[in-house]
């Protein structure tokens, strides 16, 4: 997120593509993670403004993305329903290692 300061008053502006001019600030896409920065008045000080920030785009943002992630990003099945393996990556596991 940036402050957007185009308009006279600073507004905070989620960046997506990171391409916006001016410091920026990194946040999770948790809600959690928002609360606890507003809370903690994280943001106002990684982004060095003393003013209030209007968190309300942010929210917009992190609630868009959490719906995102919830759908399914690809089926696992298919059309005669016979269950397709999965690999997870993340976890570390390999498809060809020795077990």
């Amino acid at each position: 997120m940036v402050l957007d300061a185009g308009t006279g008053d600073p507004v905070l502006v989620v960046d997506e593509h990171r391409r916006m001019p001016g410091r920026g600030a990194w946040l999770h896409p948790d809600q959690r993670c928002l609360e606890l920065a507003v809370k903690r008045r994280a943001l106002g000080r990684a982004l060095r403004y003393a003013g209030p920030l209007g968190t309300d785009t942010v929210a917009r943002a992190v609630t868009r993305h959490a719906a995102q992630e919830v759908q399914p990003q690809h089926s696992t099945t298919v059309p005669d329903s016979t269950p397709v393996p999965t690999v997870d990556r993340e976890a570390g596991w390999k498809p060809m290692a020795p077990r």
